[in-house]
Order: structure tokens, then C-alpha cells, then sequence
């Protein structure tokens, strides 16, 4: 086990304060599935705005919305997307909620990708950052090559959720090269509980202690994620967790800002 067993015993930074019990501080939700009736995640328009509403509940006033691009299962294009987008920007203002919803895509590294970053046919965060995940089953080998293809194009790629990936669980080595290939890291919030497995906690802790990641997203596809993420703002005080990293949502959030205005 090597490095992960040297964890076991550590305890995070449990959250005792009231005016830790927000995520304000974060500025962007910069992954999550909030576009209705697109892929696995808000199903019609009222589950979207009832996710929305419990962000804000959090702090969170605004988020960059990443629906699955998945050969043959979600089969999205920047059409869909911002089809997708303009409904829920509808709804919002209809309901007057103030709530400021950008959109982009997380991309499955899968068999077309390689020509949709070639044709530039891409939905990015700020115009700049690229959101990719791999399947939980197995790797990707096109990953390193992907990470390559992507910067050549001008573009920041981010890896998704890297803890949740199991098959690099026995290896730190690999996290550290994905990073020294130019990819920057996204956490899970969820990951830090027991929501995903004890194996996926360890990890995210792994690379916590040892300040690999960039972002944080919520990854929201329902309310159990709602209600499972109130859980770990109550619990932890995940500011100060995260202290080791350099977390970027912030300055995504005045890039964001530059790009709306």
C-alpha cells in the first residue's frame, strides 16, 4: 500500500463553524450537470432550478455547466448544449431567481473526440479550459496523447475527478505525471466523504495533502448529491482542507467575468 496506508489515522479538518458552512469562497461551480433533460443528470427544467436553488443555499451564485459529450451515450454538440443552456437561463429569469449559468461540457476521452478538438468543434470554460474524464473501468491510453492534442490547440486541459478513477489507486506516479504533462486536477467535493467509497476518499485526501488539485466541482446530477454535499459542508471545513492546493475556481470566476462582459 505504500503511501496510501500512511494516511490511515490522519483526520481532516472537521468544520465546528458556522460561517464555514458555505462554499461562497469557491465563486464558480466549474462542473456539474444542471442543463435539464440532456444526460444523466437534471432530468426537465424544475429539477434544474431546485439544484440551482440548493447551490445558492451553499453560497454558490454561479456555475459553468458541463453535460456528458459521450460517443453513443450522450451524444451532445455545442448545439444541444446551448439549446440546452438558453432553457434553463429562460426558466431562471421566468422564476426570477438571480443565478449566473454559463455553460461548457466535460468530454469523454472515447474513439471521436480526437476530431472534435481537431475541428475545434468544442463548448470550453472561459474559451480556454477543457474539461475531460476517462470511464471508471478502464484507462484511457489515449489520455497522455489527448493532454498533448489539447494544449497544441491553445487549450487547458482539466482531468475530472481523478480520485474516482480506481485502476491508478495503487500508483501516485501517475497523478504526478499527468500534472507535469500541463493537465490540471479537478476534485470532487463528495470525494472527501465516503459518498463515492472509502478507496476514492483515501485518494482525494492523497492528493489533497499533497496540493495536486486546481478545482473543485460539486459533479451535481440530482438531489442525493444535493443532500450528500449539504452533508460534507456541515461536516468539514473544506477551505481549509484544501489549504495545500491552489484552487483556481476563483480566477476562473473573473475569466468568466471578462468573457460575459
Amino acid at each position: 500500500m505504500g503511501f496510501w496506508s500512511n494516511l490511515f489515522g490522519k483526520k481532516e479538518t472537521v468544520n465546528r463553524n458556522s460561517h464555514h458552512q458555505n462554499l461562497a469562497w469557491i465563486g464558480w461551480d466549474m462542473h456539474n450537470h444542471l442543463l435539464p433533460g440532456i444526460d444523466d443528470g437534471s432530468q426537465n427544467l424544475e429539477q434544474s432550478i431546485e439544484l440551482i436553488q440548493g447551490l445558492q443555499e451553499l453560497g454558490i451564485n454561479h456555475a459553468v455547466c458541463t453535460p456528458h459529450v459521450m460517443a453513443g451515450v450522450h451524444n451532445n454538440t455545442p448545439e444541444t448544449i446551448s439549446n440546452a443552456h438558453k432553457i434553463l437561463v429562460e426558466g431562471l429569469k421566468d422564476k426570477g431567481i438571480e443565478f449566473n449559468v454559463q455553460y461548457s461540457a466535460e468530454y469523454m476521452i472515447d474513439d471521436q473526440l480526437d476530431s472534435w478538438v481537431q475541428a475545434n468543434n468544442l463548448c470550453l470554460i472561459a474559451d480556454k479550459y477543457m474539461l475531460i474524464e476517462m470511464s471508471y473501468l478502464s484507462e484511457s491510453k489515449a489520455l497522455f496523447t489527448m493532454i498533448k492534442d489539447i494544449q497544441d490547440k491553445g487549450y487547458q486541459p482539466i482531468l475530472a475527478h481523478p480520485e474516482r478513477y480506481n485502476y491508478y489507486h495503487n500508483s501516485f506516479k501517475i497523478f504526478e505525471e499527468i500534472k507535469n504533462a500541463g493537465c490540471m486536477l479537478q476534485l470532487n467535493l463528495l470525494s472527501i466523504s465516503k459518498y463515492y467509497g472509502e478507496h476514492v476518499k483515501t485518494a482525494a485526501l492523497t492528493l489533497i495533502r499533497s496540493g495536486m488539485y486546481d478545482f473543485v466541482g460539486t459533479d451535481m446530477h440530482h438531489t442525493r448529491h444535493l443532500e450528500a454535499l449539504k452533508s460534507v459542508v456541515r461536516k468539514y471545513n473544506i477551505q481549509d482542507l484544501l489549504k495545500d492546493c491552489t484552487i483556481r475556481n476563483a480566477s476562473l470566476f473573473q475569466e468568466m467575468e471578462k468573457k460575459i462582459a
